[in-house]
């Protein structure tokens, strides 16, 4: 019994391991995140303080409304920019936090359950077709989680470009 208590112990140590990376991964997303915001803010802050420095030197309206124009489009551009760099820092976490997720499920259900093939092998079961059975419910289980693992994975993929298109303002096929 202690050789399955510890290949038990050993999947919880990966999950932990897993969730660690995780949690890092998170947070140097987050970090990347606040980096480009700040630099977008401290970018528009100084435009605008230019910019109103440049308008209180202008007598003309005409010159003023120009000003006001050009100091909106180049607001709305860095905007933006830094909307697809957030976009684009997103989606990459997302990738890798998918492929962490997916190769967690899968390790960790082909562990699990090659310790309960183990378990049931110990067993003292003299019929073979109950052992046939246990067998086949083992790898229908095992080929569900598999299917699932890449299902989930296809689905969040597809969730991550949808919500990328949706902020870049781009489609599928990549035009505006």
């Amino acid at each position: 019994m202690t050789v399955k208590t510890e290949q038990f112990n050993e999947v919880q140590k990966k999950s932990l391991e897993a969730a660690v990376q995780l949690a890092q991964l998170s947070i140097e997303n987050t970090q990347r995140v606040i980096e480009v915001q700040v630099a977008v803010a401290k970018s528009l802050f100084e435009d605008s303080v230019n910019n109103a420095k440049a308008l209180a030197g202008i007598a003309n309206p005409q010159e003023a409304v120009q000003l006001r124009t050009r100091f909106a489009q180049n607001s709305a551009e860095k905007v933006f920019a830094g909307a697809r760099e957030i976009a684009e820092i997103a989606t990459k976490a997302q990738g890798q936090i998918s492929k962490l997720v997916g190769e967690q499920l899968t390790n960790s259900s082909a562990e699990v359950l090659g310790a309960i093939q183990q378990m049931f092998q110990g067993l003292p079961i003299a019929d073979v077709s109950t052992l046939n059975a246990i067998q086949n419910t083992l790898n229908t289980t095992r080929t569900a989680v598999e299917q699932l693992t890449r299902a989930s994975s296809e689905a969040f993929q597809a969730f991550s470009q949808t919500k990328v298109s949706a902020t870049t303002g781009k489609n599928r096929s990549g035009s505006k």
